[in-house]
């Protein structure tokens, strides 16, 4: 009895089929238009590869183009300009050293770098502590939280002149912050009179600038640290304090590194805070006048002295490299 089924027909095996024309179609493909054959695809591939060498550059070329237009030249043109007698109307002859040499007489320069060094030393510590504990105060999903992290952060997008006249009318003899005192009957404070209130009065006016700035970088750093290991100190018996120092603090340290090294430098290069607060003038006598401030003086006007100002400049850039190796020194010696 045989069965009415037809046999089932199977597809040719490959192997006995032997090869496949390839080609027959346009462009490589197969004879229905189909994908492109190995050959096609290897071909585009290598003319793909031999494309890539120069394809970077062709991106990169703007930014380049942009740090060499508005970084690279000014830096070497001022480098340059720092040995030479150059005026703003003149173009000056070289000069060698001489620039330098005065700058080891010029007593201005030697107050401009004290102000600038106690500024950095009084303002760097505050901005990378101060932000930290504000960090934490807001990082906590509580009720209207998002308000409070808004209201720390407007100072940083408020324009440093209004923040400056702000801080001026606030801080003025006849100021809210005077006003205050005498009625409880301290008196007055001379803060925009007195030559070291004055550069405190300024610090303080970058330390409420910056605090904003800097959460959000330590909020983006907190996010990152375990909850485990702060419920684990907790278990553990640690207080507050006690997890701040050390479950808190070590996992932030390398965002603590570098708050620390942005600070710096932007304290050691302050000129507007002190600008606004203490006039053009720099304060009683000057006294308070801080190096970039001196360099604008010095530079600046149909007369000024291009050449001396630029030696001051350079001055000023080898001091905040040496501030950054220092600070990638530390940071390398605390990870060994």
């Amino acid at each position: 009895m045989t069965s009415s089924t037809a046999p089932r027909a199977f597809p040719p095996d490959p192997a006995v089929a032997g090869p496949t024309r390839q080609g027959s179609g346009p462009g490589g493909r197969g004879p229905r238009g189909g994908s492109p054959t190995p050959t096609a695809r290897t071909g585009e591939a290598g003319r793909i590869r031999r494309q890539l060498p120069s394809s970077p550059w062709l991106f990169v070329a703007p930014g380049l183009l942009v740090v060499g237009t508005f970084s690279l030249y000014p830096f070497l043109t001022t480098l340059y300009h720092s040995f030479t007698s150059k005026q703003a109307l003149r173009p000056g002859e070289y000069v060698g050293l001489a620039n330098y040499r005065e700058l080891l007489h010029d007593d201005m320069f030697w107050i401009g770098l004290r102000n600038s060094t106690l500024y950095m030393v009084g303002v760097v510590p505050a901005l990378v502590l101060l932000p930290l504990l504000l960090a934490l105060l807001v990082e906590r999903q509580l009720p209207g939280m998002t308000f409070f992290r808004s209201a720390f952060y407007t100072p940083v997008v408020a324009s440093v002149v209004v923040v400056g006249l702000i801080w001026v009318w606030m801080l003025d003899d006849r100021g809210l912050i005077n006003s205050l005192l005498e009625t409880v009957g301290i008196g007055k404070i001379g803060f925009l009179s007195d030559q070291w209130l004055l550069l405190l009065s300024a610090m303080a006016v970058t330390v409420w600038k910056g605090l904003g700035y800097y959460m959000v970088i330590y909020l983006a750093a907190l996010a990152n640290v375990p909850r485990e290991l702060h419920e684990a100190a907790a278990v553990d018996g640690a207080g507050a304090i006690r997890r701040f120092v050390t479950v808190t603090v070590p996992a932030v340290r390398t965002t603590m590194v570098l708050v620390g090294a942005l600070s710096s430098v932007f304290a050691f290069k302050v000129f507007s805070e002190v600008y606004l607060i203490a006039g053009p003038t720099g304060g009683p006598a000057g006294e308070d006048t801080t190096l970039v401030m001196l360099i604008q003086r010095v530079g600046g006007g149909l007369t000024g002295r291009v050449g001396y100002a630029s030696a001051i400049s350079v001055v000023v850039f080898a001091v905040t490299v040496v501030l950054m190796l220092l600070v990638l020194r530390f940071d390398r010696k605390e990870d060994a």
